[in-house]
């Protein structure tokens, strides 16, 4: 079974992004728009979808738990 099986090819796109080292903060958003056609709003919707999708997880468990502990470590700042 494939991994990463009902992941569209767009949320594996996303998972290479959130992946991959940037040197700044804009050179990610001009990504998003050049390979994925979307605004980085959208993009970061999805992120934040994909994160709690059990999908994604068995695609790329080390930037998906990355990314939770992101996500966990700004609501305890709140």
């Amino acid at each position: 079974m494939d991994e990463a099986q009902g992941l569209s090819e767009q949320d594996r796109a996303v998972l290479a992004i959130e992946r991959a080292a940037w040197a700044g903060p804009g050179a990610k958003e001009r990504a998003v728009r050049e390979r994925l056609g979307i605004t980085p709003a959208r993009y970061y919707q999805l992120v934040n979808a994909l994160i709690d999708d059990p999908r994604a997880l068995a695609h790329d468990p080390v930037t998906v738990n990355r990314l939770r502990r992101l996500r966990d470590a700004r609501r305890e700042r709140r």
